[in-house]
This record gives C-alpha cells, sequence and structure tokens, in this order.
C-alpha cells in the first residue's frame, strides 16, 4: 500500500575490550584465590563449552562499550548524531539506577536526541527492536539507535567456601564483557518482518543475579545463580511455539533462514534449544565458546559475525530467537 510505513536494520557492530580470559587461565586464579580448595580443572568448559571470554578493565563502564559500538555502527552507516531520533539502551548491565544508561551514552555520542533504557534480561536486545520497529511504523521516529554494553565479569564469583559450591558457581564464570549496537531506520520495504514473545513467569527464581543489602548499608548486585534443574523445568514450560510464530504465519521454516541467532548461556543450552525449536544447530553463528554468554549482547554480535563471515547478505532472512530469564522467550524476524 502506497505511504506505508515499515522499519530495517541498518546496520550492526561490535565492540570487544583488549582483556581476555581463557578458561585454563580462570581456573588458575580461582585457585590462587581459594588456597585448599581443589578447583576441578576442565569442569567448567565441559559443562559451558566456554574457552575464552573477554575482560573489561575495572573502570570501564557499561556505557564506554556501548558507545564504542555505536560510534563504529555510525561510521559504518554515515549517520551522525544529531540525525538520530532515539537511542534505546538495552542490556543487563548499566551504570545506575537512576538515570537511564542511554542518557551516558548519548553523551559520550555527543547526541541530543531523547532516550530510555529497556531491561528483559539477556532478550533486552530484542524487546529493543520491537519498540523500535512499533515506533517508527507508528510515525513517532525515523531513525532508532540501540544501544548495548554488557561488564558482567564484575559479577564472577572469585571465592568460594568449598568445592561442593564450585559447580553452582560456573555459570558466573562463563560471562563475557562487550559492547554492540544496531540501527533501525525507516524503510519503504519491511525489513522487520515479525516479532512474538511468551513468558513463564512463575520460574523467576530458577535464574537471578539478585540485588543484596550490603554490610555497611545499601544494596549491590549478588551472585549470578541457576538452579539447573529448576530452570529446565521452567524453559519446558514455555510455549515454543511463539517462538516459531512469525516464521508460520509467513510460511516460513527454520531452514529458510540464512542465520537462526540464538541466545547462548552455553554450548549444551544452545542444542537443547535448537532440538526444541526443530532447528539445526547449523544455522546457528556459534559465540559461547570463543566469546562466552555476552548476555543482551549475544545476538546482535552474532549478527556481527555472522555478516562479517559472509553468512548473512542483504536480502537474506534472519531470525533472532532468546530464551531468557525471567523466564521470557521471543522471536524478532528479519529481512537483512
Amino acid at each position: 500500500m502506497s505511504g506505508s510505513r515499515y522499519s530495517r536494520v541498518a546496520g550492526v557492530a561490535a565492540h570487544v575490550p583488549d582483556g581476555s580470559l581463557t578458561t585454563a587461565q580462570l581456573e588458575d586464579l580461582l585457585a590462587e584465590r581459594n588456597p585448599g580448595i581443589d578447583i576441578p580443572r576442565g569442569l567448567i568448559e565441559r559443562h559451558s563449552g566456554v574457552k575464552r571470554r573477554h575482560v573489561a578493565p575495572p573502570e570501564c563502564l557499561a556505557s564506554d562499550l556501548a558507545a564504542a559500538a555505536a560510534s563504529r555502527l555510525l561510521r559504518q552507516t554515515g549517520h551522525t548524531p544529531p540525525a538520530i531520533d532515539l537511542i534505546i539502551y538495552a542490556g543487563v548491565s548499566g551504570d545506575a539506577v537512576e538515570p537511564a544508561t542511554g542518557h551516558m551514552v548519548a553523551a559520550k555520542l555527543g547526541a541530543g536526541c531523547p532516550v530510555f533504557d529497556v531491561r528483559d534480561a539477556c532478550n533486552s536486545v530484542l524487546r529493543a527492536i520491537h519498540l523500535a520497529d512499533a515506533l517508527i511504523t507508528a510515525g513517532h521516529h525515523r531513525t532508532v539507535l540501540i544501544v548495548c554494553g554488557e561488564v558482567i565479569t564484575s559479577s564472577i564469583q572469585w571465592h568460594v567456601e568449598s568445592r561442593e559450591d564450585f559447580e553452582p558457581a560456573i555459570p558466573s564464570y562463563t560471562v563475557s564483557d562487550s559492547g554492540t549496537a544496531l540501527l533501525l531506520e525507516l524503510s519503504g520495504t519491511p525489513g522487520v518482518l515479525g516479532h512474538a514473545f511468551g513468558a513463564n513467569s512463575a520460574d523467576w527464581q530458577a535464574s537471578i543475579m539478585p540485588f543484596v543489602r550490603g554490610t555497611s548499608g545499601g544494596f549491590r548486585t549478588g551472585p549470578f545463580t541457576i538452579d539447573p534443574v529448576g530452570l529446565a523445568i521452567g524453559v519446558q514450560k514455555l510455549d515454543f511455539g511463539v517462538l516459531r510464530k512469525p516464521l508460520a504465519e509467513r510460511g516460513l521454516g527454520w531452514d529458510d533462514m540464512a542465520v537462526v541467532c540464538v541466545h547462548q548461556p552455553s554450548l549444551a543450552a544452545l542444542h537443547w534449544g535448537c532440538e526444541l525449536m526443530g532447528a539445526s544447530p547449523g544455522k546457528a553463528e556459534i559465540t559461547i565458546v570463543e566469546h562466552g554468554n555476552l548476555a543482551a549482547s549475544t545476538l546482535p554480535m552474532q549478527l556481527h559475525l555472522a555478516e562479517r563471515a559472509g553468512r548473512l547478505k542483504r536480502g537474506d532472512l534472519v531470525a533472532l530467537v532468546g530464551v531468557a530469564s525471567g523466564l521470557s522467550a521471543g522471536t524478532v524476524l528479519l529481512r537483512w
């Protein structure tokens, strides 16, 4: 229909800090910091598949990584900060409880547009794409910059009381720091083709990084913990038909996708998720092994790597599939 408004992804970019830590190096540090406790070698990699993770320096903020990725993206797409109508910050990490981290990113970019933050654990970027598409197609904005910065290696549980405490702490040893950015813009042809989301909030306690009261007052973030049995049960209660819905509505299947980007908390979770979805793991862009668990940056990082490797080209179909703490699930279908 003449005059229809659509949105499309104009580009994606990623930034990782210079520092990295192999799993073997992390185990060495754990052994040093926990004398007298036998740190089982190789268990982290066997459980998660993670061989390496990115580590930001202590002074680095989430907004620093997000702004670095955004600056790279603006150069790639030929945009300048004044051309951006809205910035949505979407991440697990943030610089402060108040104000929105989007303000810090905008200030570092020299942007003067409105901003807000979106948080839905590792599905934060998915929800930001959903919102950006709605705002663009409704005529409120023309260009929306989605940024994410994750500095979650600060949540690594470096001290354990006993060997029995080691295995429950493994999820914290998989996390990785990064920044990513996506630019959505008004388009005359559809780029964001569809999206669908669902939740099983009753099992939110299966995966949590809580606020805990500090000894000197106030609150700090506690360790990232997972109840593996509770999480597996909770995930299986999710309606996986929701994940296929944007494709099914258009008569498409996973095999029609050039790439299926799937959130990856572990290599085993990736394969299990693909099995539950009915998708071939060969369609996935694997990030967990060499980049670790990138939290909300995982899906845009996969887009970035798939495009750089030539697996994803303009005109291709790509699905972004997320299952996150909460528990939430969703799929965004794109024409790249």
